[in-house]
C-alpha cells in the first residue's frame, strides 16, 4: 500500500495544544492553550481514519466537511482547508474555540471508539482559520447585487449574525439591532476571555460592517422602535435576540445582597476587560476577589463563572450540582479545567436557603441522591435525608441556564405568539413567526442551546428568508405591472 499522509492513528498518539500550566493561566484572562504549530496540525489531521460514514460530520450541526478538510491539512494544503472549512460556517474559528466537540464531532469519531483518541477537529478547526486570517485569506464579504429590499435582524449573537453575513451576500441591506453597545451577544459578553479572546469576536463584526451592514447598538425593540415600525422600515424581519432571562431559585434568601445572576457576573468582568467602567465590579458587588464563592448549576455557564472567579483572586470557589459528574450538562474538559485551576466541585448538592446579615455568608445545602430516571432519561435528584452541610460565602453565583423574555410584552407585539415555554414559534417550515415576514431563529426558538446550533440556525433562517423575499419582489413585480395595464 503506497505511504499515505493519513490513517496513523495507530502508531500516532492524540496530542492537544499544549494548555499553560494552571497556575500562570489563572493569572491572566488569556486562552489557556495556544494553537498546534504547523507541522503538529498536520500531523494530528493525519490521524483521521477517512471512514466510510462520517459521524464526525454526521453530529456536528452544521454537518462540516470534515474528513476532508482533515484531509487537505495532513497533505498541507492549508488554504483549501479553509476554504472547505468556511464553506459550512461562517465562525469556524469560534466553534472550533467553543463547541463541545467531546459531545459532538470528537465524541463520535470512529477511531474514538476503536480506543486509540479521537482526531482532535476542534483544535485543527482553530489552527486552520486562525492562519487564514494571519495569511489574508479570510476576504471581505462580497455583497450580491443590490435587490432593493431590506432586513431589520434583531439582535447580534452568533444567529443573527450568521443570517446577516448570508443574507448581505445575498444583496439585501441589512440592519442590525442589538441592545448591548458592542455586538456578538453571548461571544462578545458572556463567554470568558479564556475560552474566547474578544478580538476574534470583534473582527468578525468588523468584515460584516465592511461589507454595509449597519448595526444600531443601544436598541431596544419596544422602547426605540415597537416592532411594528420594523416591520414598516423593512420588507422582513428576523428575532434572533436569544434568551436571557436567568433561571430562578426557589430558597430562602435568595434575595440577599450577594447573591447574583452569571450573566451579570460575566458580562462585568468581560466589559473590565474591554477596559471599560464597570461600577459593579469596582465597589465589588461583582467582583470575587477576596471573597469565598459559591457557583450553583452544572452547565458550560457555571464553568465559565467559576473559572472567571479563580481568575478575580477568589478566596475560594465551590461548585455545587445537584447531580454527579457523570451527569452534568456541561463539557468535561471544563470540569477538567477548573478542578486544575483550584476549583472544587461539591457533587449531590443543591441549594437549601441563603442566611446572612444583610448581605449572605452563609449557604446551606441539601445533599442529594440520584432516583428514578426522569422524562428525559436522567436519573431524577432527590434530596438524601442522610446529610446537610452549610458552606461559607460572600458571593453567589446563580448559573442554572437561562428562559426567554416575554417578547410579546417587550417588543408591543401581542400577536406574537409563543410557546409555553415562552420560546417564538415559528413554523417549521419557513421559520417564520404568526406576523407575516418576521422570521425567528437561534436560542429564541430552541431554548437554551449551543452556540453551533445558532450559526445553523442563522443559516436556514436566512435561505428561507430569501426564498420569502425572492417571491415578495416577484408579487411586487406583477402587481406594478397590472397597475401599469
Amino acid at each position: 500500500m503506497a505511504d499515505t499522509s493519513l490513517l496513523k492513528f495507530v502508531d500516532r498518539e492524540q496530542a492537544y495544544p499544549a494548555k499553560r500550566e494552571p497556575e500562570l493561566r489563572a493569572e491572566d484572562f488569556r486562552e489557556i492553550a495556544e494553537r498546534y504549530p504547523v507541522p503538529d496540525a498536520e500531523a494530528q489531521a493525519g490521524r483521521c481514519s477517512q471512514c466510510g460514514v462520517p459521524y464526525c460530520s454526521v453530529h456536528c450541526p452544521l454537518h462540516n466537511h470534515i474528513p476532508d478538510w482533515l484531509r487537505l491539512t495532513a497533505e498541507g494544503r492549508l488554504r483549501e482547508a479553509y476554504e472547505l472549512s468556511n464553506a459550512t460556517s461562517t465562525m469556524p474559528e469560534i466553534c472550533g474555540r467553543i463547541c463541545p466537540q467531546d459531545r459532538l464531532c470528537e465524541g463520535n469519531c470512529v477511531i474514538e471508539f476503536s480506543g486509540h483518541g479521537a482526531v482532535t477537529i476542534g483544535a485543527v478547526e482553530k489552527f486552520i482559520t486562525d492562519t487564514a486570517w494571519e495569511e489574508g485569506w479570510v476576504e471581505p464579504l462580497v455583497p450580491g447585487r443590490a435587490r432593493g429590499q431590506s432586513v431589520g435582524v434583531i439582535g447580534a449573537g452568533p444567529a443573527g449574525l450568521s443570517a446577516a453575513e448570508y443574507l448581505r451576500g445575498n444583496g439585501y441591506d441589512v440592519h442590525v439591532y442589538d441592545r448591548y453597545d458592542r455586538a456578538g451577544g453571548l461571544l462578545t459578553y458572556g463567554i470568558p476571555g479564556f475560552k474566547l479572546e474578544k478580538p476574534i469576536v470583534m473582527r468578525r463584526v468588523e468584515r460584516l460592517k465592511a461589507a454595509g451592514i449597519v448595526f444600531q447598538a443601544n436598541f431596544e425593540v419596544g422602547r426605540d422602535a415597537s416592532m411594528d415600525a420594523l416591520r414598516q422600515r423593512h420588507d422582513a424581519v428576523l428575532i434572533a435576540t436569544g434568551v436571557y432571562r436567568a433561571r430562578a431559585i426557589k430558597a430562602p434568601g435568595v434575595e440577599a445582597e450577594g447573591v447574583v445572576d452569571a450573566l451579570a457576573f460575566l458580562t462585568a468582568s468581560n466589559r473590565k476587560g474591554f477596559g471599560d467602567a464597570v461600577p459593579s465590579f469596582d465597589d465589588g458587588s461583582l467582583n470575587a476577589a477576596g471573597k469565598h464563592v459559591v457557583v450553583i448549576g452544572g452547565g458550560d455557564t457555571a464553568m465559565d463563572c467559576v473559572r472567571t472567579a479563580i481568575r478575580q483572586d477568589a478566596a475560594s470557589v465551590k461548585c455545587l450540582y445537584r447531580r454527579d459528574r457523570a451527569n452534568m450538562p456541561g463539557s468535561q474538559r471544563e470540569v477538567a479545567n477548573a478542578e486544575e485551576e483550584g476549583v472544587e466541585f461539591v457533587w449531590l448538592s443543591a441549594p437549601e436557603s441563603f442566611a446572612g446579615e444583610g448581605a449572605v455568608s452563609t449557604v446551606k445545602a441539601s445533599a442529594m441522591r440520584l432516583g428514578a430516571p426522569d422524562a428525559s432519561g436522567r436519573r431524577a435528584p432527590e434530596i438524601d435525608p442522610a446529610g446537610g452541610f452549610e458552606l461559607n460565602a460572600d458571593l453567589v453565583i446563580k448559573a442554572l441556564g437561562f428562559d426567554a423574555e416575554d417578547l410579546p410584552t417587550l417588543f408591543g407585539a401581542p400577536e406574537l405568539t409563543v410557546t409555553r415555554w415562552g420560546t417564538v414559534l415559528v413554523d417549521n417550515k419557513t421559520l417564520m413567526t404568526s406576523l407575516d415576514g418576521v422570521f425567528a431563529a437561534g436560542d429564541i426558538v430552541r431554548g437554551a442551546s449551543l452556540v453551533v446550533w445558532a450559526i445553523r440556525d442563522g443559516r436556514d433562517v436566512a435561505a428561507s428568508m430569501h426564498r420569502y423575499l425572492k417571491a415578495k419582489a416577484v408579487a411586487a413585480q406583477a402587481a406594478t405591472a397590472k397597475v401599469a395595464a
